[in-house]
Order: C-alpha cells, then sequence, then structure tokens
C-alpha cells in the first residue's frame, strides 16, 4: 500500500495544478482566467488574420426575433443573449481589429428541435431579411461561430467540407460554461486529450460495468477493432476546413459492435434499462418512474430501429464543474458516454438518410455522470488494448493508467 502511495504522489508531482487531487474531488475549487473571446478565437482558430466572421443562432421565429435584435427585450434566451454579448458585442468592441479579422454580422436559422439535425436552408439578418445558409453564409465567410439551442456539430461538419469554412459549436452556452470551459487553454486542453488518446488508440474492447441503487451490475462490452481513437480537442488552427465543438476536452470511438446492457435516465426522471445486440438499442424495460415513457421509446425503437443505433463511445478529458449541459459535462475527465443515431460527423457510417424519419436522425448523447445519474455508478470501465486489459475508470473516478498518461508517464 505504501509503494502504491509513493507511486501516485510521484504521479501527482508531475501533473499540473487544475489535476491536484482536491480539484478532481470537487472540480468548482479550480481558479479559471476571466472568459476572454479574443484568446479563445486566437488559440483556436490561428491564423485569423484576414478571415471574415459571422455568428450563428436559432429560434423558432428567427426572422421577428432577429429583427433589430428584438429578442433581447424578451424573456428567455439565455444561450442566444450570451451569443449576442459574449461574442457579437466584443467582435465590434475591438476584438475583431485584435485579431485582424472582418464581418461579424449575426444570423438566425429556424431551430432543428433536436442535436444534430440537419439545418434548414432559410436564414435571417438582423434586418429580418432572409437570406441563404449555402449562397450567402457558407460561401462569404472564413469563420462561422454557432451559438445555438441544439448542437449543430454534424451539419455543419458536412458543409464545412463542401464549402471550406471553419467554425466553432457552442451550443447550450451558458454563465458556467463561460467561466470555466470557455475560460481554459485550449493548447492544454489539446495536449491533455493527445496524452489520453495515445492511451487508448487501438483499443480492441471496452466494457463498463455499472452499479443500480438495488445491487445489480449492469454490463455493456463495446467492440473498437483496435480502431485509432478521436479526440475533440477544441483547435481549429491553419486552413483546412473543420469545426470545433466547444467546451471541448474528450477521446470517443465508432463502435463496431456492441452487446449487454447499460441503465438510462430519461429526461422526465424515468430509469430503464436498455438492451443491446449487434449495435443496436433493442428494447428498453422500466426500473422505476413512467412506463409511459418506456413504452414511447420501445414503439420508437420498433418503428425506426436507426435511433437505437449505437454511434459513438466517449470518455472526457478535463477538469470541469458541472454546468448542467452535457456539452461541458461530457468533457469531465472520470465520465462516460454513450450514443445512439447519426455518426457520420464522427467518421462513422449512420447517415442521415438511413433513418425513416428525417426528425429522427439526430446524435443524442447518453451521459454517465454523479449529477446526471446519480442512480447509477460507473463502477470500471476497463479496456483491452494490445491483449491487454486496464482499467480506465472507477467509481466516476480516472484510474491510475489515466493519470499515468496525463503524467507523460
Amino acid at each position: 500500500m505504501l509503494v502504491g502511495c509513493t507511486v501516485m504522489q510521484s504521479i501527482t508531482r508531475m501533473l499540473p495544478p487544475y489535476l491536484d487531487e482536491a480539484i478532481l474531488q470537487n472540480p468548482s475549487r479550480r481558479k479559471f482566467p476571466p472568459f476572454d473571446p479574443a484568446r479563445l478565437l486566437s488559440t483556436v482558430f490561428e491564423p485569423t488574420q484576414g478571415c471574415r466572421v459571422c455568428i450563428l443562432t436559432d429560434f423558432q421565429e428567427p426572422q421577428e426575433l432577429i429583427r433589430n435584435f428584438a429578442f433581447l427585450e424578451h424573456e428567455g434566451f439565455e444561450v442566444q443573449k450570451n451569443a449576442h454579448k459574449y461574442f457579437y458585442e466584443t467582435l465590434h468592441a475591438g476584438v475583431m481589429d485584435q485579431l485582424g479579422m472582418t464581418g461579424g454580422e449575426m444570423f438566425a436559422y429556424r431551430c432543428t428541435k433536436g442535436s444534430n439535425l440537419d439545418l434548414d436552408d432559410e436564414v435571417w439578418n438582423t434586418e429580418g431579411e432572409e437570406l441563404s445558409l449555402d449562397r450567402d453564409i457558407y460561401t462569404n465567410y472564413d469563420l462561422i461561430l454557432c451559438v445555438s439551442t441544439y448542437s449543430a456539430t454534424a451539419p455543419l461538419t458536412a458543409k464545412c467540407k463542401e464549402y471550406g469554412f471553419r467554425g466553432a459549436t457552442m451550443h447550450g452556452m451558458n454563465e458556467i460554461i463561460l467561466s470555466s470551459g470557455l475560460a481554459v487553454d485550449y493548447d492544454e486542453v489539446s495536449a491533455d486529450a493527445e496524452r489520453i488518446r495515445l492511451a487508448m488508440t487501438g483499443a480492441e474492447k471496452v466494457e463498463i460495468e455499472f452499479g443500480l441503487e438495488d445491487g445489480r451490475v449492469l454490463e455493456a462490452s463495446l467492440d473498437l477493432g483496435g480502431q485509432e481513437a478521436q479526440k475533440s480537442h477544441g483547435l481549429c488552427k491553419g486552413t483546412t476546413p473543420d469545426i470545433a465543438n466547444l467546451p471541448a476536452g474528450e477521446v470517443y470511438f465508432v463502435p463496431q459492435d456492441a452487446h449487454g446492457q447499460f441503465p438510462m435516465k430519461y429526461e422526465d426522471g424515468t430509469l430503464g434499462i436498455l438492451d443491446v445486440v449487434n449495435r443496436d438499442v433493442v428494447k428498453a424495460t422500466l426500473i422505476e418512474g413512467s412506463k409511459d415513457t418506456i413504452d414511447q421509446h420501445n414503439r420508437r425503437l420498433a418503428d425506426d430501429p436507426m435511433t437505437g443505433t449505437l454511434g459513438e463511445l466517449g470518455f472526457g478529458t478535463q477538469v470541469l464543474p458541472v454546468s448542467y449541459q452535457d456539452i461541458q459535462d461530457e468533457k469531465v475527465l472520470g465520465t462516460c458516454h454513450l450514443a445512439t443515431g447519426r455518426d457520420d460527423h464522427l467518421g462513422g457510417d449512420i447517415v442521415p438518410e438511413m433513418f425513416k424519419k428525417h426528425e429522427n436522425s439526430t446524435h443524442d448523447d447518453i451521459l454517465f455522470a454523479p449529477h446526471k445519474t446519480p442512480n447509477f455508478n460507473l463502477k470500471e470501465v476497463r479496456m483491452k488494448r494490445g491483449g491487454e486489459w486496464h482499467v480506465i475508470i472507477e467509481n466516476f473516478r480516472p484510474s491510475k493508467y489515466i493519470m499515468e498518461a496525463l503524467a507523460g508517464g
């Protein structure tokens, strides 16, 4: 035991302050610098000189609410107001001049009502004029900042490859995210994500054990086929078309196959067990809560089976406070997430055309984190790599193997 303590103490001395044990136990103790849009944009998008930038946001009634920034006079619209305050206003208050950029216009599209659904082509400017995303936005801007209700990473990733722009998606932006996940040094975030990526790349299989409150243990097994691990690290440097998903900080895989069971907490608080066969969620069973919620899920799986296909397995790599938005909370070290549905933006083979209905072609994350799923314990996540097994997470905490990787060991 003393030897183990000595080893961990040695690892700790090699880690940056934000990976201190006390901060890992309570990330709200971490000190962040003030949010600085110039620092964020220059780090993420270097070079910015000569780039034309714009901001995209979304509303149910975009034409009326974007005209003369009418939404600023209405209740709600936290995300859109943050986009205006922290990006539109600061760009025009000197950030564009500082970074050598032009433009700074703000546009609104119709809310998609689902994660990563394709965007309608119609978009409106602040004069209430209808324009075209394809014709007027994607072709005329070098950097597109999308601050929206739902994630637009998948559709914008497809469009950037077609039209040649770079950008960032920052859905669900709130004050916690602005003061933490968007205030960090993304060169550091990228370096940490790469260390963990190198420790996991080539994984053949991952097994996840979930502990339920009644003592049962569920296990899900995901076959990865020795694939190269990917990372969401927040950097979009150079001129190659790409979209950064911010806050960033995760290592992820596209499962080749999966089977077993995992728990699910639905939006209404209902708890269920999902059965997975051949990579597909095939059945939901009630633990407690609303039987109707479970029945609705089963009807959806029966009607459009692609909605249950597992398209992602991800692991957080950052130390961040809980924001109550999955875009940040799934990036926290010691958490993992699965996702069903569309995964073409991750290099997968599940595309919107494969779904029975367009509105089903979402990419829906299922996050396992202490605040999000307090009824389920992430008992152990283990990875088979090079024929050897390594523990990755134990009880929502990064393992010794991961901490050694972060220390450069």
